[in-house]
């Protein structure tokens, strides 16, 4: 097992990232319609704490890849967590501490197509015309498109690949030709 966290600073951080998860879904205990609609940025005040905590939670997942559970002690009441929550955390906290926000969605969420739209950066017409065409897969609720966040990021990995590809080819062009870059 990991050896029990007594840092301040991570039972904070723990604290404070189920806080904004918990803001991310409900407000004065009522359901939001979208996660995606209530992101906001990290206060950066935290920024550092979240940078250490960040780090001393990777390092121990390093020195303990074995383990699948963690033990945590809060104001004492021992919280048993699985390594899948650990890494997670560790995750948020990277982002925080690049002044990011998150926002955690299951994967087999369902997105709506302006939802949809924004995760890939482009318009809502475009995302439209990439379902209709095949290129993503959806299902409809009625007259409404739905996109898992599964299929959606999928794509993205795609597309992201090709990307990737297209430029390494601009550069090897460009190496070929002298062009000096």
């Amino acid at each position: 097992m990991f050896a029990a966290f007594n840092a301040v600073s991570f039972i904070a951080f723990v604290v404070y990232c189920v806080y904004r998860i918990r803001y991310f879904y409900t407000s004065e205990g009522v359901a939001m319609p979208s996660a995606l609609e209530n992101s906001s940025l990290p206060d950066p005040r935290f920024a550092d704490i979240a940078r250490e905590s960040s780090v001393a939670l990777a390092q121990l997942l390093r020195s303990h890849p074995e383990q699948d559970r963690a033990h945590v002690r809060m104001d004492g009441a021992d919280l048993v967590l699985p390594r899948q929550a650990i890494e997670l955390l560790r995750n948020i906290l990277n982002e925080m501490a690049q002044g990011n926000g998150v926002t955690i969605l299951p994967v087999h969420a369902e997105l709506t197509t302006q939802e949809a739209a924004n995760l890939l950066n482009v318009s809502r017409p475009h995302l439209i015309k990439l379902l209709e065409a095949g290129e993503l897969p959806f299902s409809k609720v009625g007259t409404h498109r739905r996109i898992t966040l599964q299929d959606l990021m999928a794509y993205k990995a795609g597309r992201d690949a090709e990307s990737e590809a297209a430029m390494q080819e601009l550069v090897d062009q460009a190496q070929e030709l002298d062009m000096g870059y």
